[in-house]
């Protein structure tokens, strides 16, 4: 599979000893570019934990991880910059919409490609343009404070695609 997500024998174990928790335990998986894939499974099964090592949030023990075709972990990261890679790679969609409180609802979007180096004019349109496919572009001037509850998860959704990343 040249595109998508393959996850080869992810470990993540907190702690060592008797005390050790195995949060992942040779978790193997492949996702085909454009599959959506629900993870389900009681508390405490690890789904978290995985998406999070997918996210580059935290390290996994051991095992390997690709996107696209870009390996980004062999029991070790091989990306220098993660801050990078989670910003192009990985859009992020929290149960909560965690908007930056002082930006209004444009500048939400548009700070990730503006990060991305894309200048500020360029990057506003493409939040605007984004924010109207997602029919909240009629708040584009308002705060996150003025939003619904359904329009900043909108939101959150425009900006977790706003830079087109490979994974969601």
């Amino acid at each position: 599979m040249a595109e998508g997500i393959i996850l080869e024998n992810v470990v993540k174990t907190y702690g060592s000893g008797e005390t050790a928790v195995h949060a992942l335990r040779g978790v193997d998986m492949a996702v085909a570019k454009g599959e959506v894939v629900g993870l389900i499974g009681p508390s405490g099964s690890g789904k978290s934990t995985l998406l999070k090592c997918l996210g580059a949030v935290i390290e996994p023990t051991s095992g390997k991880m690709t996107i696209g075709d870009q390996c980004i972990y062999d029991n070790g990261w091989k990306v220098r910059d993660l801050r990078a890679l989670r910003r192009d790679m990985i859009g992020f969609i929290f149960q909560a919409p965690y908007l930056i409180p002082f930006l209004d609802v444009t500048d939400n979007v548009a700070l990730l490609p503006m990060l991305a180096g894309k200048p500020n004019a360029e990057a506003r349109k493409m939040a605007r343009d984004l924010l109207d496919a997602l029919d909240v572009g009629h708040r584009a001037a308002a705060m996150p404070s003025q939003l619904s509850g359904g329009e900043q998860q909108r939101v959150a959704i425009a900006r977790a695609l706003i830079n087109r990343p490979p994974v969601i």
